[in-house]
């Protein structure tokens, strides 16, 4: 018989174990890296080992329907179903991270309202509450659709939402094996814990292995499983990243807390693209999904004001628009601050060294701040046009026109090169009134733009447009 699993402490860096935890490992002499793991024993023989005469069921791929492979479920929510890469796919576990209050259990509970509503009869919830009791959650469910003209008033749907107020991870697994749900959310995975370990829940070690378990779990049953993690003050999910690895998606919703937009974004997914992103508002009933994302991140009385530029950017398969606003300002210290909000500090501080080199603008001793308006993050290179636009237009005072974007990547000779998908992003911008998309071929109409009365400097002779035609003073 083999023995009851023990608790092993493994250095992360060269692998080193102790029946305890150390501080420091002495064979690599690194701190803070150890962390416990759970081992089965395995009984001693002197001739051939047990496990080697063992066959396991192996399955070809003919054998599998094209219709399994393929079935996903819907979550109700078209920005969900974006981001997940189509709907949810059964068996699949999916980490939603994000910072506590933002919004994570309420969007999950949109999900468990849509499925219930729109699923067969038969349709089983499972929700494991280890943060909230089952009151909580009612109370929750309650005020969402409170207001809502659904047939969830007079549908028995409450007798397929099960909840498992509990925290031990075995015991909540041996409870979904006897109920075979079609869904299960544990909420959240830092309250899970197993009595194997001796580490309290939330722990890298209690973090691991019960994720471990609910990956099993899904993978035997074909149950579709979600896990809240939150972030820590470093801003990683659910603590070290640990658990990345582990699970086939991971989702991180984002945004102001005091504000009225929630961004959902893929950090990882196994089952489709890495770079969608699900736009929602915050109502009185929860999220509320946002049909035309770049409404929410353009404001027209701003966009007449100096410093304020539009970019079309790419997020997956959609084309939003956002308002990138600039403030330069004199600098009161001996080193200028370039401050980037939703955008990198050394972007910042590239796109200025650049309009001082080559176009002359006296940023040395001036302060800059970027701001992406909404709380959006912009990662594209295809931004930088617009950034230094915001920027030349705060410094000289100048506003830009109204119904102008900007699309376009700046190098460190002055050149502006093209981007992709300019036709894709010229007809989104000219349907939300933004007729004009100034890209690498239009710098000389940029110039004229924003200095219509001053001669233009040398053209660079590398074979691209120069950014001096644009912003030269």
């Amino acid at each position: 018989m083999p023995k009851a699993p023990n608790s092993v402490y493994i250095c992360q860096q060269c692998s080193y174990r102790s029946a305890k935890w150390l501080g420091q490992c002495p064979e690599c002499n690194s701190w803070n890296s150890f962390q416990e793991t759970v081992e089965q024993s395995q009984p001693k023989s002197g001739g051939l080992r047990s496990h080697s005469l063992q066959t396991v069921s192996v399955v070809s791929f003919a054998s599998l329907k094209k219709s399994e492979r393929r079935a996903r479920v819907s979550t109700g929510m078209e920005e969900c179903d974006r981001v997940l890469g189509g709907g949810i796919v059964p068996g699949s576990v999916t980490l939603i991270g994000g910072e506590p209050g933002i919004g994570k259990s309420t969007l999950l509970t949109h999900i468990v309202i849509n499925i219930l509503m729109n699923r067969e009869k038969n349709t089983r919830i499972c929700y494991i509450c280890g943060e909230e009791n089952p009151e909580q959650i009612a109370m929750r469910i309650d005020r969402m659709i409170h207001k809502q003209s659904t047939s969830l008033t007079s549908e028995k749907w409450k007798d397929r939402l099960l909840f498992l107020p509990f925290v031990d991870v075995d015991a909540c697994i041996t409870t979904i094996y006897k109920e075979q749900p079609n869904l299960v959310i544990v909420d959240s995975i830092q309250s899970m814990e197993t009595s194997d370990l001796t580490g309290g829940a939330g722990s890298v070690g209690q973090l691991k292995e019960c994720t471990v378990r609910f990956t099993q779990m899904a993978k035997a049953l074909h149950i579709p499983v979600f896990l809240v993690g939150h972030v820590t003050k470093e801003g990683t999910i659910a603590g070290p990243k640990v658990l990345e690895h582990i699970v086939d998606t991971v989702l991180e919703l984002s945004g102001e807390r005091t504000g009225f937009f929630r961004l959902l974004r893929t950090i990882k997914n196994r089952f489709g693209p890495t770079d969608e992103v699900g736009v929602f508002e915050v109502v009185e009933q929860g999220l509320a999904q946002v049909e035309n994302p770049s409404k929410i991140f353009l404001d027209q009385p701003t966009l007449s004001t100096p410093g304020s530029a539009i970019v079309p950017i790419i997020e997956g398969t959609r084309v939003i628009l956002v308002e990138i606003q600039a403030l330069v300002v004199e600098s009161q210290l001996a080193m200028p601050r370039r401050v980037g909000r939703g955008i990198s500090l050394p972007r910042i501080q590239l796109l200025a060294a650049v309009l001082q080199k080559h176009c002359g603008l006296p940023l040395g001793n001036m302060d800059i701040f970027v701001n992406v308006a909404g709380g959006f993050v912009i990662n594209e290179p295809a931004a930088d046009l617009a950034i230094a636009m915001a920027i030349a237009s705060s410094c000289k005072n100048v506003p830009l026109p109204t119904d102008t974007a900007y699309a376009g990547e700046i190098g460190l000779l002055g050149e502006i090169r093209s981007v992709g998908l300019l036709d894709k992003r010229m007809k989104e911008a000219k349907r939300l009134g933004f007729p004009s998309v100034i890209s690498r071929k239009d710098t000389t109409l940029v110039y004229k733009l924003v200095h219509p009365m001053e001669n233009q400097r040398k053209k660079t002779t590398w074979g691209k447009p120069s950014l001096t035609e644009s912003l030269l003073p």
